[in-house]
């Protein structure tokens, strides 16, 4: 199903005020790596916003997603705080660990290794 207008709007509201409230609160370092927010996925109801975090070069991208997790309450408060002129209610905010990057990687080096394998043929 595609997705609405206003899922869009609210989507990219809630990913530029994000962006913002990571880098006030030195949440887009961490553990020595880069942390971004990959996408903002809205439901149709607007309740739920689904954001998908991509890490870079951090030793475990699973821990990270769970210290974001560990302060999740503190993060949707900056968030009302943010869009309560904007949105009658603030979307449930969950955390998923965005590894299209790691799929990237694997695949380039898979690709490399054919590559490697089709010239000492």
């Amino acid at each position: 199903m595609e997705e609405g207008k206003r899922q869009k709007q609210v989507a990219g509201v809630i990913h530029e005020e994000l962006t913002g409230i990571f880098t006030k609160m030195g949440l887009n370092i961490v553990d020595g790596g880069l942390l971004s927010i990959a996408s903002v996925k809205v439901t149709p109801d607007l309740l739920e916003a689904r954001i998908y975090l991509s890490v870079f070069q951090a030793k475990d991208s699973k821990a990270v997603v769970q210290k974001i997790e560990d302060r999740a309450h503190e993060i949707k408060r900056e968030l009302a705080a943010k869009l309560k002129h904007q949105l009658r209610r603030i979307p449930e905010i969950k955390y998923f660990l965005d590894d299209t990057l790691d799929h990237v990687f694997k695949m380039e080096e898979l690709f490399k290794k054919i590559d490697k394998e089709k010239k000492e043929k």
